[in-house]
């Protein structure tokens, strides 16, 4: 493993610990070049699945873009970098223990909006405007409806 700081390859392994996802391996690492400390994460080479996109285009399902995408629809909510680690470990365990090889966009965008439904409602309507393509402010009153009434 290649020191972040130096970029030297001689390290030694200070503490391995499982995380709380289960399917990663924390590992605290000394680099013996410049003396100071880093952390890497060990995961299991997950199988390929493919994300088929409305134009029927296939690309490869990736947390880091799902990250991204949480990312942008929490802007400035109180939804810590914590949260959506959490938020995007829950998502790809659910594509990867429900499907083998490829999963529809609308489908990957169900399960994201049920878990930011849950998380924050304004991150929910900000993903939904992108998702499901808003035109107009007639789409964010039908999106609020719900919403709205669950919270009188």
């Amino acid at each position: 493993m290649k020191c972040p700081f130096c970029g030297k390859d001689n390290d030694k392994v200070i503490d391995s610990r499982g995380v709380e996802d289960a399917h990663s391996i924390r590992r605290r690492r000394k680099c013996l070049e410049c003396d100071r400390r880093f952390t890497t994460y060990e995961r299991v080479a997950e199988v390929d699945i493919k994300v088929v996109k409305k134009n029927g285009e296939r690309s490869p399902f990736r947390p880091d873009k799902l990250r991204i995408g949480l990312e942008r629809a929490c802007w400035k909510r109180p939804v810590s970098g914590k949260q959506i680690a959490d938020l995007v470990t829950k998502i790809e365990q659910a594509v990867y223990s429900s499907y083998d090889n490829e999963i529809q966009s609308e489908q990957l965008g169900k399960i994201v909006m049920k878990e930011l439904y849950h998380l924050d409602e304004v991150a929910y309507i900000r993903f939904a405007s992108v998702y499901r393509e808003f035109r107009d402010a007639s789409d964010f009153v039908d999106e609020l409806q719900p919403i709205l009434r669950k919270s009188k």
